[in-house]
């Protein structure tokens, strides 16, 4: 395999690695705190229930940018040829989903959790925790918008 098709396909593997992570464990950290608080109160899953699915947004845009780098290579048909400066190109678009998938579903996880307790206590407050938790949310969208828009104007 030539080095400038391994560097584009890292960057797909750091891309969907990264948001993946990130999404696991913000994910993890939400559903922790989720856990106590439906035990506590079974009815109050529903609205826990959003706020903890919330960080798995950075695990879908990381699969994004790895399937736009799929497309672009080609590599579910014939794969073009990637020059090696091509390849390290769209390893270095990759890195803004990778890194603010990875960072920014932790951080999204834990503004979740805090608002899964605040729903705890005062489970009319969902809205307040949601809008918390997607100011978060900004930094991964961000994230993948730079990754596509780098992408789109690397030439192999």
């Amino acid at each position: 395999m030539e080095i400038g098709l391994m560097f584009a396909i890292l960057g797909a593997a750091l891309a969907i690695g990264g948001g993946g992570i990130g999404s696991s464990m913000g994910v993890g950290i939400a559903g922790e705190i989720a856990a106590g608080v439906v035990a506590e109160d079974p009815e109050k899953f529903g609205k826990t229930l959003l706020l903890q699915a919330l960080p798995g947004t950075q695990g879908i845009y990381g699969f994004l940018v790895a399937f736009w780098v799929i497309l672009k290579v080609n590599l579910l048909g014939g794969v073009l040829p990637v020059s090696p400066e091509a390849g390290l190109q769209i390893l270095f678009a990759c890195l803004p989903m990778a890194i603010g998938g990875l960072i920014s579903g932790i951080y999204q996880g834990k503004v979740a959790a805090a608002g899964i307790a605040m729903v705890g206590r005062k489970p009319d407050e969902v809205g307040k925790g949601l809008i918390f938790a997607a100011m978060v949310e900004t930094y991964a969208v961000l994230g993948l918008l730079m990754s596509i828009l780098l992408l789109m104007n690397i030439q192999l």
